[in-house]
């Protein structure tokens, strides 16, 4: 999905805030390695990383999106659940989180280079990437001959 305008959509598919089009993380959110980012943009070639260590201040913001699932899934566990025992909630809550912790890295980080990093949309950035022709396919590997 390549967007070309400044929408809050670019975000939350975690597109470059240069020009909404680059993927920020080189796979999936449910893959074995969601934490793996590109050091570029792909589309614009946006360096990610401001400066070393850039990406640390992401964890206060996991911490506080940790926190706001803790509280939403145990006030979901008392209404829905009538107060059960305690076991219930420390079951809840730690499955929950464990669950989304590929979500919350992700936009922790997101946070972080859409706020903090001082990148903005470029319209004229992403009209110049749309405008690009598609890439060639690559071309099929030379069979060697043994």
């Amino acid at each position: 999905m390549a967007t070309t305008s400044s929408s809050p959509l670019a975000f939350v598919a975690q597109r470059c805030p240069r020009c909404h089009q680059g993927r920020v993380f080189e796979t999936s959110a449910f893959s074995p390695r969601f934490q793996q980012m590109h050091t570029s943009c792909p589309a614009c070639g946006l360096h990610y990383e401001p400066e070393p260590g850039f990406y640390w201040g992401a964890m206060y913001i996991s911490y506080a999106f940790s926190m706001a699932i803790v509280v939403a899934v145990g006030i979901a566990v008392f209404v829905l659940g009538h107060d059960p025992e305690a076991w219930v909630y420390i079951l809840a809550v730690t499955l929950t989180t464990i669950l989304l912790v590929p979500l919350s890295f992700r936009y922790s980080r997101m946070v972080m280079l859409y706020l903090f990093a001082g990148f903005d949309y470029d319209p004229a950035v992403a009209a110049e990437v749309a405008s690009r022709p598609t890439a060639a396919p690559p071309l099929p590997a030379p069979e060697l001959v043994g």
